[in-house]
């Protein structure tokens, strides 16, 4: 399946052998750098471009054009290259533009020896850009990876190729432009150019001053469908200018769930830079606020005349426009995003939705594992009745905390520490149900270490159930022993991963997928213990072990730096509603609020009775 990569994402290369194809509206240059670990490049022998086409593992095309092909070997690059650059170049001295933001976005697909395409990512939020870094493939513990970058220069190649520390970088790319002559290509419509978000490139945010205050700027997903009339203009909606009605699963994608999955986050992504433009617009107003008051006041003489008075209620009213302006503009958008999530809500798989939505009323245990899974909903301060779904891929990259400690927010935290814990440990639980839910039966196991009993409440709807793999391990014997069991599955599927016979497992070796769920730690875990848990959060992901940690952080502090490894390595979340989430495009801090069962209902133990008697018929 083709990975839908955005700025910043990243995924493993399972093949060495690589065609790149770049598509854009116009003629652009294609190169690669070649770079050592520090992402240096040593000097211009380490450049692919037109004008020296060919190096070891990398071959680029030798002319301008809209598409591209670009041939990659990563076994056969030196053994000190350790990064692989893909960039993209406007050439100068043409009649063509001489930014990126003129153009529509470019699209970078990677595919393998066979022609399957294994990732894409359309190079977004570009402006006053010439040149971008659109991929960057890496060496990681011996294994090759891709990232989406989508790093620009205003200052174009000369600037791309200094900033990774080549040595004349100018003189290379005058030579690289003056190598180039444009193949021929079908005119450019610049009917279809597209203003973006002032360059929103979350490494070179551009000056408030940049933004043009209330002009037309789109911020839609460059993948996404636009929703404009149809032909026949008396029956549409949008005839009177007004945009088509929103439709669920309106996203690229092979399946209902992935078309369902892409629109969620052309959604986030729609709703950051509409954010973005309409805080830009503002702080563009306040600054040129200042600079006119700073103005007015600058003639000590002319500070109390009427004149002067008069220039600072003129300069007040022009910010108070432009702000008036923004937040239309914005109103605008949330209007078209509230409108799409009224739509999209309720034809969410269970995976996706809320606890009180009717796609739980009809639940049954599916036969096959879902792409993601919803981790609860977020929102931004301008945007308080929208919510996103925070969804993440399965299975999980990554361990999750609940964190039950403090959270930032006064108004969203307990005054109870003991309600905030309890808390906590409610939200772990209805993690676990949602995951034990939408995996088929069999194929997932949950397992718990609670070591003073504390969650036995919190517990009860699936101990009641009876779902859980074996009962709540307690006391340190019981801590000892559900890790030293974790422990050894985790190492018998790795060995029997290396050496080609995952099939041939000792019996009593569980080959479901399993969640360890723990509560208070670190509360009844020794050294020995921690380090286990350690081992479990670094190496279970990759063979199906993953964590669940409910805790304090201030309650471990007695171990000093030892942990933080361990947070890190973790998807820290919370039991209320916090700022602690950053979109990877312009850093928005994100309300996050969890995906709670609401009060009275009964959804989750239901959805569990269904889960037991589907487990009961497989037997």
């Amino acid at each position: 399946m083709t990975a839908e990569l955005v700025r910043g994402q990243n995924r493993p290369l399972p093949q060495v052998r690589l065609e790149i194809r770049i598509s854009c509206a116009v003629p652009v240059l294609a190169g690669a750098t070649l770079a050592d670990e520090n992402g240096t490049v040593r000097g211009p022998q380490r450049v692919a471009h037109p004008g020296a086409p060919a190096l070891p593992g990398a071959e680029v095309p030798r002319q301008a054009a809209a598409e591209h092909r670009l041939a990659v070997d990563l076994s056969a690059v030196p053994e000190a290259v350790h990064r692989v650059g893909v960039f993209l170049a406007l050439p100068t001295g043409t009649t063509g533009p001489l930014r990126f933001g003129a153009v529509p976005a470019p699209l970078t697909t990677v595919h393998g020896p066979d022609g399957t395409e294994i990732a894409r990512y359309t190079v977004t939020g570009l402006d006053t850009e010439a040149a971008v870094v659109a991929l960057e493939l890496y060496r990681r513990q011996g294994a090759w990876k891709i990232r989406a970058m989508g790093q620009g220069y205003a200052d174009g190649l000369a600037a791309l190729l200094a900033d990774q520390g080549l040595p004349e970088a100018d003189t290379l790319a005058a030579v690289i432009q003056g190598t180039t002559n444009p193949a021929p290509t079908a005119a450019y419509d610049h009917d279809t150019r597209r203003a973006h978000d002032t360059g929103r490139d979350p490494y070179d945010t551009p000056a408030p001053a940049d933004v043009p205050p209330g002009g037309p700027i789109d911020y839609s997903h460059p993948r996404r469908p636009r929703h404009t009339a149809p032909p026949t203009p008396a029956a549409s909606p949008a005839a009177d200018g007004q945009p088509a009605p929103p439709v669920a699963g309106d996203a690229v994608g092979w399946s209902t769930e992935e078309r369902l999955y892409n629109q969620v986050w052309g959604m986030f992504e729609d709703l950051t830079r509409t954010t973005a433009a309409y805080r830009s617009a503002v702080d563009f107003a306040d600054t040129r606020l200042e600079k006119e008051l700073d103005q007015a006041l600058a003639d000590p003489r002319a500070r109390l005349g009427d004149g002067n008075t008069a220039a600072r209620e003129a300069a007040r009213a022009r910010r108070d426009q432009l702000a008036e302006q923004a937040r239309a503009a914005l109103d605008r958008d949330l209007a078209q995003l509230t409108a799409e999530s009224e739509v999209v809500e309720p034809a969410l798989p269970p995976a996706y939705a809320r606890w009180d939505s009717p796609a739980w009323h009809g639940y049954r245990t599916p036969t096959e594992p879902p792409m993601a899974l919803r981790l609860g909903d977020l929102h931004l301060p301008e945007s308080l009745p929208l919510r996103i779904p925070l969804l993440v891929r399965l299975p999980l990259e990554h361990g999750l905390w609940i964190d039950s400690g403090a959270t930032t927010m006064p108004e969203g935290s307990f005054a109870d520490p003991a309600a905030l814990r309890q808390a906590a440990m409610e939200t772990a639980v209805a993690l676990a149900a949602r995951l034990l839910a939408v995996h088929p039966a069999g194929e997932f196991a949950v397992r718990v270490i609670d070591p003073a009993g504390a969650g036995t409440r919190a517990l009860r709807p699936l101990t009641g159930a009876g779902v859980l793999a074996s009962p709540p391990a307690t006391g340190a014997a019981g801590v000892t022993e559900m890790l030293e069991r974790l422990t050894r599955r985790v190492d018998l599927v790795q060995m029997a991963v290396r050496g080609g016979a995952a099939g041939s497992l000792p019996d009593g070796v569980d080959t479901a997928r399993q969640l360890l769920v723990v509560n208070d730690f670190p509360h009844g875990f020794d050294d020995r213990a921690i380090t286990r848990l350690r081992y479990l959060a670094d190496e279970g992901p990759a063979v199906g072990v993953h964590l669940l940690l409910v805790a304090d952080r201030a309650d471990a502090a007695a171990y000093g730096p030892l942990l933080n490894p361990l947070w890190r390595s973790l998807m820290r979340l919370t039991p209320v509603p916090d700022e602690h989430f950053a979109d990877p495009w312009v850093g928005h801090a994100w309300t996050y609020e969890p995906a709670l069962v609401p009060v009275g209902s009964r959804v989750v133990e239901q959805v569990l009775d269904e889960v037991v008697t589907a487990l009961i018929k497989r037997k």
